[in-house]
Parts: structure tokens; sequence; C-alpha cells
């Protein structure tokens, strides 16, 4: 094998390993950047429309008991203004389904909202209902809080799943980094080795042909290297020889 080949095979052999590495290394994080991707379309996406569900209510909730105290101009509008945040971001969670059971939980924060609602959209202002505490607390606050509740299970099954998923991420970032941190421990380790050959099978050589020349100046020593490759430094030693026979021949 000629010499350029030994070389251009060790090299080769780094390259080829540095790509595979590069390449498991862009897959694994191409992975990891899909699934940041889902986390924010799917469990974020949730998690932010159940806040604003739960920020709707209490304003609701703010608005009923203006209601109860007399205030019907300002508590109609509160009320109108939450319900139409609560349904903005109530169809935003319910068309981002992708756990496992959410639908259910769904199903039940649209039927405790709208058990809530039905308490406050009869008239309150000029009923028995105003100034009623006791009325606010039996029948509009608990459905609030039942409502509330649904609502932060909902949540709280999205922010479990996201923690889940943030872990599963943890573990992906992890084998992204194996193959990077393999192939370096690798091409070290055939650095080390390729040096090896590269000093046996190019520097020696080299060595020997210069030891050999140096002391080939006597009318009986014979120009041997001990070159035993079949390469260029090979046809090198033959060359010399050639040449020295021919200069001895002509002297």
């Amino acid at each position: 094998m000629k010499i350029k080949f030994k070389i251009l095979s060790g090299f080769s052999l780094i390259i080829a390993m540095l790509i595979i590495a590069g390449s498991m290394s862009i897959y694994e994080f191409s992975r990891i950047s899909k699934s940041v991707s889902s986390l924010i379309e799917d469990n974020y996406k949730t998690i932010e429309a159940s806040r604003k569900m739960i920020e709707a209510l209490e304003r609701e909730d703010s608005g009923v008991l203006l209601l109860v105290s007399g205030q019907w101009k300002e508590g109609r509008k509160i009320l109108l203004s939450a319900d139409s945040l609560f349904f903005a971001s109530f169809h935003i969670a319910k068309n981002n389904i992708t756990e496992k059971g959410e639908d259910q939980y769904i199903k039940r924060t649209e039927e405790s909202y709208l058990k809530f609602k039905a308490v406050w959209e009869p008239p309150i202002v000029g009923t028995s209902k105003e100034n009623s505490i006791d009325w606010y607390f039996i029948n509009s606050h608990s459905n609030f809080i039942n409502a509330k509740n649904e609502i932060e299970s909902l949540m709280v099954l999205n922010q479990d799943s996201m923690y889940n998923e943030a872990l599963a991420l943890k573990e992906q970032s992890h084998r992204a980094l194996m193959p990077g941190i393999v192939a370096i421990i690798a091409a070290l380790i055939f650095l080390v080795i390729f040096n090896f050959f590269i000093s046996k099978y190019y520097v020696k050589p080299i060595e020997r042909l210069i030891h050999s020349l140096k002391n080939c100046h006597s009318g009986t020593k014979i120009f041997d290297a001990g070159i035993s490759t079949n390469d260029e430094f090979k046809y090198l030693e033959k060359e010399i020889q050639n040449l020295i026979f021919k200069i001895k021949k002509t002297s």
C-alpha cells in the first residue's frame, strides 16, 4: 500500500468518525427541537388558556359582588367582558386536547362554568339577591370555587405532562452529547494509534534510509536500509541501491 493511501485512510477514518458523531448529535438535537416545539404547542398553550380562564372567573366573581351591592352597570360590564375572555380561552384549550383523559377535564370545566354562569345571568339588582351575602356564598361563590377547581385540575394535568416532557428532554440532551463525547475520545485514541503507525511506516523508514546513506561510504558496504514494506520507501531504497551501484561501477 502506498504512503499517501496509508495517510489518507487514517484521516478518512477520523473524518468518518466525526461525521457519524456529528450526524447522530444533529439527529438528537433535531428531536429535542421538535419536542420543545410540541411542548409549547401542546401543554403550554393549555396552561396559558387555563390561567386566563381563572383570571376571567375571578373577574366574574368581582362582577357578581358588584351586582349584589347594587352596582348593576359596572357589574354587568365586568361580567360580560370576563365571560368573553373565558370562552375565548376555553375554546383554545378545547381545541388543544393532547393528554389522555383531557377531554373529560374539558367537559367538567365547561359544565361547572355554565353552572356558575347560570347563577349570575338572571337579574340580581332589584331582587331579593341584592345585598344578600348568604345568597352569594351559598350559590355564587360555591359555584365559582367549583369551576375554579376544575380549571386548576386541567392546568395541573398539563403542568405534570410538561414536567415529564422536560425530564425526557433532559435525557435526550444527554443522549445528544454522548456521540460527540465518544467521538472525541475515540479520535484521541485513534490519533495516538495513528501517530504510532506514522512513526513506524513513515518516520522510521526515513531514519533508516538516512542512517544507511551515512554508513555507505565503505567500498565493501552494501546499501541496505532494511525496508520491509512494499511502498515508495522500498522503491526509494532500490533506486538508491542502483544509484550507488552505478557510482561504484564508474569509479
